[in-house]
């Protein structure tokens, strides 16, 4: 093991490892299974399965000659929690924008004249 420790933002960060949860979210897979998925080495993806069992986003199993990988879903809750509160900020500019587009809607050239859109 590294002898730094990876966090739940750390492991996310790499396109690679966010697939790699994804696909063990649908079912538990060997190193093996994982590799044909990626167009890299299984050494790549086990560096990457390291990083993310130190995150403790996954779990390892020894099963007779191979490691059966298995989501842990539980710290991904730090990140939800995280963006919670970056969410009160997309949500009010949406609203914003809703506004707008149905202002703009009903100040409408053709509605003004009288002209109504299909």
């Amino acid at each position: 093991m590294s002898a730094v420790k990876h966090d739940v933002f750390q492991a996310i960060a790499d396109p690679t490892r966010r697939e790699v949860l994804r696909l063990l979210s649908e079912k538990e897979m060997p190193i093996s299974a994982l590799t044909s998925h990626f167009p890299m080495s299984r050494t790549a993806i086990a560096k990457h399965l390291t990083i993310l069992s130190e995150a403790e986003l996954v779990y390892g199993k020894k099963v007779g000659r191979e490691k059966i990988y298995r989501l842990q879903p539980e710290p991904l809750a730090e990140l939800k929690d995280w963006l919670a509160y970056y969410e009160q900020f997309w949500t009010n500019k949406l609203s914003k924008l809703k506004n707008i587009v149905e202002d703009s809607e009903d100040n409408s050239p053709l509605k003004l004249v009288g002209v109504e859109k299909d």
